[in-house]
Parts: structure tokens; sequence; C-alpha cells
């Protein structure tokens, strides 16, 4: 039960950026019951080992846009998030637990690992079923394309429609 809690908390933790799937420094750090500012500083001391393929950092116009969907800071006030965060993939992820040697890192980092393989499997049966549908397509004649129009909308990812907010 303990591990499906983390892997949901996990599986909400990983964005989509700069095309890459990555975890933000704040919420690793949180997860491995550190502070932010300790993480960092070991990444800091072990910047060798955190190439940009494996943690990069967002620039402002990432960090405004972070910002403005998350509500995550308050500049004005001097509270929250104040610099650019580190984004790491999953490579950078497996670097962290040589770097923070302790027993909550190394489980943490392992259940993180089977997050990121979990959803590359996902992501590969999604295509693989999406092409298999397509072939099938092609084989069929008109008569199925009825069924075939069902299964490509039950595939197919729901659009979120946003409720506008204010006076109309």
């Amino acid at each position: 039960m303990k591990d499906l809690v983390l892997a949901e908390r996990i599986e909400s933790k990983i964005y989509l950026i700069r095309g890459q799937k990555v975890m933000m420094d704040h919420d690793l750090a949180e997860l491995y019951g550190v502070p932010t500012k300790v993480l960092n500083q070991a990444v800091q001391r072990n910047m060798k080992r955190f190439p940009e393929d494996f943690m990069f950092q967002l620039n402002k116009a990432e960090l405004k846009n972070w910002r403005s969907q998350f509500v995550t800071s308050n500049s004005y006030a001097k509270m929250g998030l104040r610099r650019c965060p580190y984004a790491f993939t999953e490579q950078g992820v497996a670097m962290l637990s040589s770097v923070l040697n302790s027993e909550r890192a190394i489980y943490v980092n392992i259940q993180i690992m089977r997050t990121f393989t979990k959803l590359r499997a996902l992501i590969s049966t999604h295509k693989d079923l999406q092409r298999k549908i397509e072939e099938m397509e092609k084989k069929y004649d008109q008569q199925f394309r009825v069924v075939f129009d069902a299964i490509r909308a039950l595939i197919t990812p729901p659009e979120t429609k946003r409720k506008k907010i204010g006076f109309l």
C-alpha cells in the first residue's frame, strides 16, 4: 500500500518540459525528505555527475510560465520560489541516488525508476495499439469503420476544457 501511494505521488510530479519527462528539484527534495537547499548543494558539489541531458535549470521564461500555471510563488511578498529550479531527467534522478546516500533516498529512487519504467511501457503500449488499429482498418471494409472510430475515441485522451472565470 505504501509503495502504491508513493508511486501515485511520483506520477503526479513528473512533468514534460522541453520535450523531456522531468522531476523538479523541490519535488524530489520533498520525496527524499530533505530541504531543497540541501539537495541542490549536493548537486552543486557533484556537477560533473549531472551533464545537460541529466539535469537543466529552467530559464526565466519557463519559470514565469511555471509560476503562472502552478501559482507556486509570490515574488512581491518575498516568499516561495525566487530562483530558477532544476529539472532532472530520469538519468539525473538515478544519479541523485549516488549523491544523496541515505536509506530513504535509495528506497524513493527505486520507486521513481519503477514509475518512469511504467510510464514508458504505457506510452509504448498506446503506440502499439494505435498502429494495430490502423493496420486492421486497412484490412477491413467500411462496415467496421464505426467500430474503429469508437475504439479510436476511447484511446484518445480527453480534451480538458477550462471553465471561464469572471463576467461574460
